[in-house]
């Protein structure tokens, strides 16, 4: 793939020269190398004296590539991130994409955009991670909880309809475990009343709704490339994605408002406060790494393969939990939602049962199957109260968040698990479930 040249950031390669810039102060070296190569591909089970031998080959060669090889001229922000954001854009087929440090960052930029301030309103449904909403309680803007669709957990349009008040400034709806949201009301919401929409979409890189990919349906989508996620960028990054003009400016969102192109008396750059819909704002230091968007190259081209395999996990379960009473099992594909199935959304109904979802968790826990509930409801956490919320309210305005974490749901992981361990798995489940209905 030919790499387009462009304007970079100050931390550029002058070239060469009798005593040069460099844009990388210190170097890694050889042995560097191979502790990072040991830290990614450890040893594993009974082979530990193969592993070595294998190793010790491997540094002998890595030696001579050393002697032929130069050094990386460039750690961030430079070919790498601009051919990841560019295979983003084909993959989502938006015109702007922005690497960033984290989806948080991209939620940040998004609120800026929005010109969110003291005294205006987010929604944001009530059971999300906590990052989807920091900024806001970081401004002093006031979140507000929509309660959840009890079949999917996605915020509910219906009740955001309800709550939304003349000081809305931005929705925030999240695509749990990668099962899109139905946008379409909430679209039309924002639009009648000229409301900002970020997605979160940090589980749900691949996701489509109704045709469009999600995270380029609201203004803003924010990905995650966390470690965890069903792609990552090396353990931590972020992609930002708009389709607003305002993309033009997501590079200098991302890395303080510095222009190269622009330059003040005798120095090297200006820098721009940018301006969205809400005015002037100041942007924030954000910057994606070379080895971060190398990772996201590298794991972007295997994700149809690996949502594929997820979707097979996912379809397995669906088609076992089906058969046995009491069980929700998770919504599979359907015309207008294909999900990423970062996560299994498993729940029961709890009149089948002498106890609940806890009660399930022991049992399966015992039975070797770990299983998290992605995520408590935000009114349950300190913050909240620390910031002077009621979260008593809160939980009273969103009873079906506060039953279905209480009662009936949790997630079974769709990591890429072995056909014997999700056999096990299904398997465990129903064994608990049935002991439960006895």
């Amino acid at each position: 793939m030919k790499r387009k040249s462009r304007v970079s950031d100050f931390r550029y390669d002058t070239g060469a020269a009798k005593v040069p810039w460099c844009a990388v102060g210190e170097s890694f070296e050889v042995e560097d190398v191979m502790e990072i190569v040991r830290f990614l591909l450890p040893p594993a089970g009974e082979q530990r004296q193969k592993y070595e031998e294998a190793l010790r080959k491997v540094h002998l060669s890595m030696k001579q590539l050393g002697k032929l090889a130069g050094r990386a001229g460039k750690l961030t922000l430079g070919n790498r991130v601009q051919e990841a954001e560019e295979a983003a854009k084909k993959f989502l087929k938006t015109p702007y994409a922005c690497l960033l440090t984290n989806a948080t960052a991209g939620f940040e930029i998004g609120y800026k955009y929005a010109g969110l301030k003291a005294g205006d309103e987010v929604i944001a449904p009530a059971i999300t991670f906590i990052s989807t909403i920091l900024y806001p309680l970081e401004v002093g803007a006031r979140v507000v909880l929509a309660d959840v669709d009890p079949v999917t957990l996605n915020m509910d349009p219906a009740d955001v309809a309800r709550k939304i008040t003349p000081k809305t400034k931005v929705i925030i709806p999240v695509h749990l475990g990668g099962y899109p949201v139905d946008m379409a009301p909430i679209m039309k919401l924002a639009k009648q009343r000229d409301i900002v929409v970020i997605e979160d979409a940090a589980h749900a890189l691949g996701a489509v709704y109704r045709g469009k990919m999600v995270g380029t349906i609201g203004h803003f989508g924010a990905f995650s490339l966390h470690e965890v996620k069903n792609i990552n960028s090396l353990g931590e990054g972020g992609l930002l994605v708009t389709n607003l003009p305002f993309g033009k400016k997501l590079a200098q969102a991302r890395f303080v408002g510095l222009d190269p192109s622009r330059k003040i008396p005798t120095w090297l750059y200006d820098v721009l406060a940018l301006k969205g819909k809400g005015g002037y704002f100041a942007p924030g230091n954000h910057s994606a790494t070379e080895i971060q968007a190398l990772g996201f190259l590298l794991q972007l081209k295997r994700i149809k393969a690996i949502i594929a395999r997820r979707r097979k996990n996912a379809e397995y379960l669906t088609r076992r939990f089906s058969q046995v009473s009491g069980i929700i099992p998770q919504k599979l594909d359907e015309k207008n939602s294909q999900s990423t199935y970062h996560l299994y959304l498993f729940q029961l109904d709890p009149k089948f049962f002498k106890g609940n979802i806890q009660e399930f968790k022991k049992r399966l826990e015992a039975k070797g199957v770990v299983q998290i509930p992605h995520f408590a409801p935000l009114y349950k956490f300190s913050i909240m109260r620390q910031l002077g919320y009621d979260t008593a309210a809160m939980e009273k305005s969103c009873p079906v968040a506060e039953e279905a974490f209480r009662n009936r749901f949790t997630h079974l992981p769709l990591y890429p698990l072995t056909e014997d361990q999700v056999k096990y798995m299904a398997e465990a489940v129903i064994e608990c479930v049935e002991s439960m209905r006895r």
